[in-house]
């Protein structure tokens, strides 16, 4: 959970009492987040000749964004208190009645495709606010934009700066601006060269290096505002002394760039001479119907069920009560006028984590108090545990292998496309492996079909121990399977394989018949004809499987309810599959599909 540091005196002014580090511990457990350090007991660095001031240090929540600042966590523990009530966000129209217009280029969809944007108009900062300000954007590049991959914020003092505004892509070498805090102008491929090593914007670069365009940020006078995800221009630096803020935010998520810009714009529209407005911008972007007036600060409107919130809290709350509890929590909440068991609840702009019911009955059990929910026992709701019967076969065949003196190994699940096919003498028809769309290496590129080439490897690998080696596993397999929903399909199976001077055909023969003696499957042969029998196997020759020896290799066929089915193979393998695993000597396996006797 990301961590926030806020100063001490500040934080206690804006709520407005002095608490003792164990009261404002335990008002922040009370809320659900948690004061992680307290510095005023501690030795301060000094800076610039004075001490740092006091300061807590509180871990937040991963969903709640909205407190990544000290202005989110002081507004949240207010209304939580009941000090002051949840803002409402306003768009307001500029004073000449123009709204800005960020107009997005077609080549823009080659590199970053979404912007948005919003101005905070008349806003007063001061030099600690500037700090918030910034550091709220920096938490929010690392968290919620995923290290500026998924979204990028450039904020420009917009009296420097003169609309409308566009939104290109264009080589490198195309573009050139004075970077933030620099003196000399730079096109986009000096600047890479210049901040390849610098320890901060370093590691951005990568994102947009190797493209062969770069995304780029004009006014109407051609002065580049920002080279996203990387950095600003110095022409539109921002300060303490700051009246108007012009946000410009590009992203390749088009839900997260909105997400982002209502979060930054809500929690510092505070300070605007009209608290809480923000004056929106137009986006004009007709090449992917993107064009939109943001940011949208309305409420999103939602229902959450009286019955479900009481039975998961154990209360009995009435819908008055569980709005009044809501309120606490910054929403907006009525008892619904057509359904007695629904409430209408307001999700505030900021809270793009509600995704469900089940978040707003969260909300009402922190408003009620963790501590304060009655305790009883599940018993409406208790069962008593116990195993898939596929995973219980799977422990009963395991336990019999390995009390029959085999080893289990836990190979991985993904294999070389050669490895599954090719080494076994098998031919891929394309539809049978499930591929990945991307592998990182070559030896991973399918999901296995069979257990044999895990076993082998293993047996490759440790082929310096004493032999013989008798190793097994009881894992799945996948194949395609286009008419389900997910493309694919599991299947249980038992493979086993004896490495050793001899052929071991008897021995994983008769580790077979063990197994199946256990499933109480009886084996039948053509003379006895067993036919009165539930359950019952038997072995033909198998001489098409390439991947046995010649003449040395047998299908396992099952009865179950007058249902005959080929299970599985067992044999010597083919002396080329044996070559291409680097063993030298003889190797017997055994594969079966073990769900067939569920």
């Amino acid at each position: 959970m990301p961590t926030i540091a806020v100063d001490k005196a500040a934080l206690f002014e804006e709520l407005g009492k002095e608490y003792t580090t164990e009261e404002f511990d335990e008002l922040c457990f009370e809320f659900g987040i948690e004061l992680d350090e307290d510095t005023s007991t501690q030795d301060r660095p000094v800076v610039n000749g004075k001490q740092e001031a006091p300061q807590l240090k509180i871990e937040i929540p991963a969903n709640r964004y909205d407190m990544l600042c000290f202005e989110g966590i002081s507004l949240m523990l207010k209304i939580f208190q009941g000090q002051t009530e949840s803002p409402n966000y306003r768009l307001v129209a500029p004073p000449d009645g123009k709204v800005q217009t960020i107009t997005v280029k077609e080549e823009t969809s080659r590199i970053r495709p979404f912007i948005s944007g919003a101005i905070l108009r008349n806003i007063n900062l001061t030099q600690a606010r500037y700090e918030s300000f910034i550091a709220l954007q920096e938490k929010l590049h690392q968290n919620l934009a995923r290290q500026r991959t998924l979204c990028a914020i450039g904020t420009h003092d917009l009296d420097t700066l003169q609309g409308p505004f566009t939104y290109e892509a264009l080589p490198p070498t195309d573009i050139n601006f004075v970077p933030l805090n620099q003196t000399n102008s730079m096109n986009g491929e000096e600047l890479m060269q210049f901040y390849e090593k610098d320890k901060s914007l370093g590691r951005y670069l990568h994102i947009i290096r190797d493209s062969p365009v770069y995304p780029v940020i004009y006014d109407s006078q051609r002065t580049v505002c920002s080279l996203p995800p990387v950095i600003n221009g110095n022409h539109s630096k921002i300060s303490a002394s700051t009246r108007n803020v012009f946000i410009e935010i590009t992203a390749l998520d088009k839900t997260k760039v909105e997400i982002v810009n209502n979060i930054l714009v809500a929690m510092f529209s505070r300070y605007t001479d009209e608290p809480f407005t923000v004056e929106p911008v137009k986006i004009i972007s007709p090449h992917n119907s993107q064009t939109r007036q943001v940011p949208d600060l309305t409420p999103r409107a939602t229902q959450a069920e009286l019955q479900y919130i009481n039975e998961c809290c154990g209360l009995e709350l009435s819908p008055t009560d569980i709005c009044k509890m809501l309120t606490r929590m910054a929403y907006h909440a009525t008892p619904s006028k057509t359904d007695p068991n629904l409430i209408d609840v307001d999700v505030p702009p900021t809270r793009a984590d509600v995704l469900h019911q089940a978040d707003i009955m969260e909300d009402v059990a922190i408003a009620y108090g963790f501590n304060e929910l009655p305790r009883s026992f599940p018993s409406k709701s208790g069962t008593v545990a116990q195993p898939l019967a596929l995973n219980k076969l799977s422990d009963i065949v395991r336990l019999e292998a390995a009390m029959a003196g085999w080893t289990e190994v836990l190979p991985l699940i993904l294999c070389s496309h050669d490895e599954n096919f090719g080494w076994l003498n098998r031919k891929d028809d394309g539809t049978t492996a499930v591929r990945l769309a991307n592998p990182k290496t070559a030896e991973y590129q399918v999901i296995r079909t069979s257990l044999l080439p895990g076993l082998l490897k293993t047996i490759r690998e440790n082929k310096k121990h004493s032999i013989p080696i008798k190793i097994f596993e009881v894992s799945d397999v996948a194949f395609k399977a286009p008419d389900l929903e997910r493309k694919s399909r599991n299947e249980r199976h038992f493979a086993a394989a004896w490495y050793g001077k001899t052929s071991g055909f008897e021995i994983v023969h008769g580790l077979l018949d063990r197994m199946m003696l256990m499933l109480k499957t009886a084996f039948r042969t053509q003379e006895e004809g067993l036919q009165d029998q539930a359950m019952e196997y038997w072995i033909e020759e198998d001489a098409d499987n390439p991947t046995f020896f010649e003449g040395h290799a047998a299908k396992i066929h099952v009865k179950i309810a007058d249902k005959e089915s080929v299970v599985g193979v067992f044999g010597i393998l083919h002396p080329t599959v044996l070559e291409r695993f680097e063993l030298k000597y003889p190797i017997s396996a055994l594969e079966v599909n073990v769900e067939v006797f569920l």
